[in-house]
């Protein structure tokens, strides 16, 4: 264990700090301080010494030279179980520091400001206060290193528990976590120059330093917030990470049986769909895939259109919605057996019905802008790439064949292009205006995926319109699907026998739409 002898404090975030100090005061610490918080802590009548009485030299341009002094980093370094380390300090009269207390300059909050300048980007850039909380790091069993407000209560307890001592393990906790809080406040300056540029004469641009989009370097971080009984089989390990920006990752789990791995699996594409839809919608995901999609003029009637499409599917499946959840609409989802709901949120009456289910997981999602890098990784290294946030605008559409479709089919092709770009390539999507009826995922040939779709139909497949995520290589798939009786097909176009497949298309009457835009999901 450690006895508390000195501390240094030093902090950006003065949050509980001045009653920090008076505890450990109260514990017969000294008590070393710089600048604004020095002044905090004296205002409040507890004793403090400055930094520049310690070192014998004031602070100096501006500011940027505070602690970093042989007489601040000497009394951290020392190694007290090595005799000579102890003699330096006796001989050039340093008194070692027993606990740094630093947290930083806020470079992320300054750096998320419209238009803050490079000036002011690296003003606040720390240097002493990295360099504090790194050496009290290094030398851990010796220094208590306390750089979150969040820890100042558990650190006290046990000192007043431990009669002014801090036991090794705690120690080691703060190092990792002092070490934690640098590398993603290194992270966090170097992710924001990148995207400035310095030209020769000087002028400063914030931009993209090269034409790539995606970052030469790939860095990810995020703090671990769920661990997961298994993978996606009970022989794998799994946990939950987040950058807590939104979405899934992030959600509230308002009730329910703990989350797996392939219920967030399943919860993310169906979040994913329902964010397509400006109008009330549901999804009903199975194995990623929507085996029921709708939008309507009100939620409940969106979620029975949704289910109507493969009820059998539906059992144990996963949904989401892009509405609150209201009675109506629960009344409807408790009829069957759901694994786990996606929601901005639940009315009271829809939580009070939802709580007989006492195993459904129920998550509130934080709606937040698509866009971010998707990142998956391969044996060695990681894939990423930008978002698939492509929005269909007729404007640049392009009918090759001879008939146009109709305003109901246009309404039809629209809805399930939204829903064919969450289906697993080869995907193919029959629907109607607003439903979706049935889909063909995931085949190795693309006409199979049109004969997959027509076998797993529920509703009638006559009338409907046909969305495929990328070209038909031949014309066999639109064939197939005007077997069944669709009238409209949408898709990428793009394929060397483009020809052959408007050719059947007009042969057979149908409408189709060239987009020009491919959504293959892997």
């Amino acid at each position: 264990m450690v006895q508390i002898r000195r501390a240094l404090l030093s902090v950006t975030d003065k949050t509980g700090v001045v009653e920090f100090a008076r505890s450990l005061h109260q514990l017969g610490v000294e008590l070393i301080s710089t600048g604004g918080t020095a002044r905090s802590i004296q205002q409040a009548g507890i004793p403090v010494r400055e930094v520049a009485e310690v070192t014998g030299f004031p602070e100096m341009l501006d500011g940027r030279v505070k602690t970093i002094h042989p007489r601040v980093a000497g009394g951290v370094l020392a190694m007290r179980r090595k005799p000579e380390h102890m003699a330096a300090l006796a001989e050039h009269g340093i008194p070692p520091i027993d606990m740094v207390v630093v947290n930083l300059y806020q470079f992320e909050k300054v750096a998320g400001k419209a238009g803050a300048s490079l000036e002011e980007l690296v003003e606040n850039i720390d240097i002493g206060g990295p360099t504090m909380i790194r050496a009290a790091a290094k030398n851990w069993q010796d220094v208590a290193v306390v750089t979150s407000p969040d820890d100042y209560d558990a650190v006290l307890k046990e000192m007043v528990d431990r009669d002014g001592h801090l036991c090794r393990p705690t120690l080691w906790r703060l190092m990792q976590k002092a070490f934690t809080t640098t590398a993603a406040y290194d992270r966090a300056i170097s992710n924001r120059l990148a995207h400035v540029t310095v030209a020769q004469d000087g002028a400063v641009a914030d931009g993209a330093g090269d034409s790539e989009t995606l970052p030469a370097v790939l860095d990810i971080r995020a703090p671990r917030t769920l661990s997961l009984r298994y993978g996606e089989n009970p022989h794998q390990s799994a946990a939950l990470y987040s950058n807590r920006h939104g979405g899934i990752a992030a959600a509230e789990q308002l009730q329910g049986k703990e989350l797996s791995f392939n219920n967030l699996v399943d919860l993310d594409a169906a979040w994913q769909l329902i964010q397509e839809f400006d109008s009330p919608a549901s999804a009903v995901i199975k194995h990623t895939n929507p085996c029921g999609c709708a939008e309507a003029a009100g939620l409940a009637e969106s979620y029975r259109k949704a289910y109507e499409a493969d009820p059998l599917s539906a059992y144990g499946g996963v949904l989401a919605f892009n509405r609150a959840v209201d009675e109506e609409t629960a009344t409807e989802i408790t009829k069957t057996f759901v694994e786990a709901i996606a929601a901005p949120d639940y009315s009271a009456a829809a939580l009070a019905l939802f709580a007989a289910k006492k195993n459904l997981r129920l998550l509130r999602v934080l709606v937040t802008a698509p866009g971010e890098p998707v990142v998956k990784s391969i044996t060695g290294g990681y894939l990423v790439q930008t978002a698939d946030i492509h929005k269909l605008d007729r404007a640049n559409l392009r009918v090759p064949t001879k008939r146009e479709p109709t305003p109901e089919e246009w309404e039809a092709l629209e809805f399930a292009w939204k829903v064919v770009k969450h289906v697993k390539s080869n995907a193919i999507v029959y629907a109607r205006a607003g439903q979706s009826i049935s889909a063909g995922a995931g085949q190795m040939s693309r006409v199979d995926s049109v004969k997959f779709g027509a076998m797993k139909a529920v509703l009638p497949l006559a009338g409907a319109v046909l969305a495929s995520d990328a070209f038909f290589p031949f014309a066999d798939g639109v064939e197939e699907g005007a077997r069944h009786g669709i009238t409209a097909v949408i898709q990428p176009g793009g394929s060397v026998r483009d020809d052959e497949v408007v050719a059947a298309a007009d042969r057979l009457g149908l409408a189709m739409v060239f987009t020009g835009v491919r959504h293959f999901r892997h």
